[in-house]
């Protein structure tokens, strides 16, 4: 019989707080993890200092269970002529801007997870590791749960769920195709094969005996409670907290999230290479939301870098990744804790 997600995770709500690198630090994942469900912090983005100083603020903050979260990409082996491609795209916006093209730094933001993330971990012990794009290394996973963690990771169609199972994910997020930020999507580059959470998550029910976390466009009890009629053992939230008095979101960010914008989203690999939705804005229309001059996830990130610091400054998100679900009706400027227990709300009888 496949085991509660909370008993399995040693929450109170089978709700998760979805890791959303850029806009949040581990003061979100303590809210919601002393609220009784799964705080997440995203680390794919942290030094191995900021990740200790974010464990221990974790440590120090709640005895809950709380889940770190990584990439495990490959590193794209690097393309000169489609790097040159891309900055030929973004020419005219760095002339626009006065920026200077030559002073782009190269290398990537993002690293995927590695023996020594593993080893950093095992001082802390963490209830919960989960994984985007797939799983690591079988001895990293093993390594993982060889001090008791439980393996989390996404899947976006029924093979990924298949595989994740197969290699020892303990429970599987099924992300629909209304989900804000990257898509988790591992086995396949065709965005055709993507579904809907609701079309998605009975079709990964009914092929896994593991726990499955639904993900994409819930965003409040009413979401909740139709992902647990469907056969979801807990659910993922992420785009209902970037309002949360604890988030870090930008002002810049805050403001499209609340506007008429927030209903345009799409799937755009401008950013970082990947594809990831967020609320449509002036350069994904003028580059085209999918563009295949964007050099290999995260390389993409480097020229787009300044071009964002510099409308930020002047106040505008044009060039900023405003990642967002396809439902942000749900976002309340809110403490955490006060949206987790709304949320619990559409849960009905699954509490602990």
């Amino acid at each position: 019989m496949t085991p509660s997600l909370q008993a399995l995770l040693g929450i109170d709500y089978p709700l998760v707080q979805a890791p959303m690198a850029g806009v949040q630090g581990s003061a979100l994942a303590i809210a919601v993890s002393n609220a009784g469900a799964l705080g997440s912090l995203p680390c794919a983005m942290l030094t191995p200092e900021a990740l200790r100083s974010e464990l221990q603020a974790l440590r120090a903050g709640t005895e809950r269970p709380f889940n770190v979260n990584f990439f495990c990409h490959r590193p794209p082996e690097p393309d000169a002529v489609r790097d040159a491609a891309w900055r030929d795209a973004l020419a005219s916006f760095y002339v626009e801007a006065g920026l200077d093209m030559a002073a782009v730094p190269a290398g990537a933001a993002r690293v995927p997870f590695s023996a020594e993330a593993a080893a950093l971990l095992e001082e802390f012990r963490p209830a919960v590791v989960s994984f985007h794009f797939g799983l690591p290394a079988a001895e990293l996973v093993q390594r993982v749960k060889g001090w008791g963690a439980k393996v989390l990771s996404s899947a976006t169609t029924v093979e990924e769920a298949l595989w994740l199972e197969a290699h020892g994910a303990d429970a599987i997020i099924a992300q629909g195709l209304e989900a804000g930020g990257h898509r988790g999507m591992f086995l396949t580059d065709d965005l055709t094969t993507q579904m809907g959470t609701f079309a998605l998550l009975p079709q990964i029910v009914r092929a896994v005996s593991v726990p499955v976390i639904a993900a994409g466009g819930i965003a409040n009890a009413a979401g909740v409670a139709a992902a647990m009629a469907l056969g979801a053992a807990g659910v993922q939230v992420g785009t209902a907290y970037l309002l949360c008095a604890e988030a870090t979101t930008s002002p810049i960010h805050r403001v499209a999230l609340q506007s008429d914008a927030a209903r345009h989203t799409a799937l755009t690999n401008v950013f970082t290479g990947r594809p990831a939705r967020g609320i449509v804005n002036r350069v994904m229309r003028e580059l085209g939301v999918m563009n295949p001059a964007a050099p290999a996830f995260p390389l993409a990130t480097a020229a787009m870098a300044p071009l964002r610091a510099h409308a930020e400054k002047q106040g505008s998100g044009e060039f900023s990744p405003l990642w967002s679900g396809q439902n942000a009706s749900g976002c309340r400027g809110v403490g955490a804790a006060k949206l987790t227990r709304a949320l619990a709300e559409g849960l009905g009888g699954s509490t602990a």
